[in-house]
Formats: structure tokens, sequence, C-alpha cells
């Protein structure tokens, strides 16, 4: 049986809220109590608007940002409790692919310099031994050697996206968490990437946590989706489920909102309208309500449990 390889459990990333003479007056949660499996090997995506705490979830993971409450385990070791020192250790094998690639590459840097700078600091390879882990690195992403003596800013998006992903793989993670891996792509390169995506995790024996708010990449790459709404998770389940079959007013209308061949949309069950409330200042009962059609006195009063049905799990008092 595949065992999970990255755990969270009700995991909480709040942020405070100053007023003058900084003093706290109220918290954003950006993550309110996500609990979820990630397996060995699977491809898992994360979904929902901006806004939604989908890259904060991420970063939490990785530990950009300092958990509020919860539990983030990985490989069987708790990771959110670890000094510096030994989480430095974790991110060889659990690494993070940021949504804006030329953002994470130093422009006064040669790709080269960019691609020696992991092995430097979480290896003890030898500069030889640096330059053929990286070539054979640069041939499985589709990139000529001669880019190791570019700057970013003389490549294209996509190729930039290349050689991030060049960076991570230079370590051999066993995890990686793909931020947004298309956004400001053309469709055309768009597929390549997702190409590309589904080759190294074969050839690199990856596990891919995929957040996104393109739920076509979404359908087209994972097994396993879960659809966040203002830091919670409200449905999860097989992808084809999710996407057949969704049960919560907000998924089905991320899932109606899908362009469809010929550019039409199917409208008529596409109903969301509005902006999320402030997450400073959450509805009481469901986080929903305030946008959905079916919304009732119970959802005020009483915030729905995330189920746990066998097919899937959904936070919804009147589920379809």
């Amino acid at each position: 049986m595949t065992q999970a390889i990255l755990s969270l459990g009700d995991l909480q990333v709040h942020f405070p809220v100053r007023g003058p003479f900084n003093r706290r007056i109220g918290s954003i949660k950006a993550v309110d109590g996500v609990s979820f499996d990630l397996m060995a090997g699977e491809v898992f995506g994360l979904v929902g608007e901006s806004g939604c705490g989908k890259s904060t979830l991420g970063k939490a993971i990785m530990g950009v940002h300092k958990p509020t409450a919860g539990e983030i385990w990985f490989e069987g070791q708790r990771i959110d409790r670890l000094a510096p020192t030994a989480r430095r250790a974790v991110r060889r094998s659990l690494q993070y692919a940021y949504q804006d690639p030329g953002a994470s590459l130093d422009p006064r840097w040669k790709i080269g310099s960019s691609l020696h700078e992991p092995l430097m600091i979480h290896t003890d390879l030898d500069a030889a031994a640096r330059n053929a882990r990286i070539r054979s690195i640069l041939e499985a992403v589709g990139l000529p050697d001669t880019h190791l003596d570019l700057y970013p800013h003389e490549i294209s998006g996509g190729q930039q996206r290349r050689v991030g992903l060049a960076r991570i793989l230079t370590l051999h993670p066993k995890v990686v968490i793909l931020d947004e891996p298309t956004s400001g792509l053309d469709v055309s390169v768009q597929a390549t990437v997702l190409s590309l995506f589904r080759g190294l995790r074969e050839t690199f024996d990856l596990t891919y946590m995929l957040i996104s708010h393109d739920l076509a990449v979404i359908r087209t790459m994972c097994s396993r989706v879960a659809v966040m709404y203002l830091g919670r998770i409200v449905e999860s389940g097989p992808t084809e489920a999710i996407f057949d079959r969704p049960r919560h007013p907000y998924t089905r209308s991320l899932v109606a909102a899908i362009p469809k061949i010929g550019g039409v949309r199917v409208t008529k069950d596409f109903w969301l309208q509005g902006e999320p409330p402030d997450p400073g200042n959450l509805p009481t009962g469901c986080r929903f309500r305030t946008r959905c059609p079916k919304a009732a006195d119970l959802c005020a009063r009483e915030e729905p449990a995330l189920s746990t049905p066998a097919q899937g799990s959904v936070a919804c008092h009147f589920p379809d």
C-alpha cells in the first residue's frame, strides 16, 4: 500500500493585523485548519481563486511562513518545529518551484552559477561532479549547454521555467511543490511544459503537489484534487469525481467556468458573483454562504465540517 510522504494536520497560518501603535487588532486567516496526505508518487492538485491561501499553504510547508498551529510531517518526521539547520537538510528532498521563475533567479548571475549554487550549499560534490550533474539535468529539461553562459533576461519565460526546474532537480528531490507552473505562458508552451513535468516525474520518481487556479491544468495532470476557499478545503477527492460530479456549490461553479472547445462556456451552471469576503473579517458559519444561492439559516449558525465519504470529502450542509 502506498504510504503518505507528506502529511498536514490542522495546519493554520494566521497573519496579524496591526493598528495604531503597532497594536494587534485582528488576524488574517490565510490557512485555517487544513489537513491532507500526499501519497508517494502521486500528483495532487490544490485549486481555488486567487487569495484562497494556496500559495501560503505551499510556502508554510517549505518553512517560508511559520505555521500558527498544526503539524507538518515529511517522511515520518515532523518538520514544522525543526531548527533551521535541521530544516535545511529536509529541503534537499522537498523543493518548491515558484510562480515567477525569473524572480527566483539572480539577474546578476549566469545560469551556470545559479545551477551550481544549490549543489555547493547542500552537497560535497567537487567542481567536476557538479558540472556533470548539471549537464545531465539540463539535457533532461531540454536545454542546451550554451544556456549556462546566459543571464536570466536573455532567455524566454518558458526557458526560465526549465532553468528553475533544473535548479531544483540537481538536488534529486522526492517532492516538488509546483506553484502556478503554467502561469504567464501561451497555450503551446503550456502543453510543452506539462509534458516535461510528466516526463521528469517518471525519470526522477517525483511526487508533485500542483498549486493552480487553472482547472484545465489540474484535470490534465492530477490524480486527486482539493478545492480551497478562504483558507479551508471545501471539497476533495479523485480528479474525475470532482470534475464529473462536483458536490460543493463553489466547486460546481468553478467547473462550469472551464472554457470548452470552441471557447463556449457552460454558463447555465455558472452563477458565482462578487468577491470573497475579507479574510480578516470572515462571516459566521459557512464562509461561502455570502455567495451561495443555497444558503440557509443553518449555514449562518454553523460552519460545515469536511465529511469523509469513500469517494471524496465535502464541507457543505446541503451538498448535491
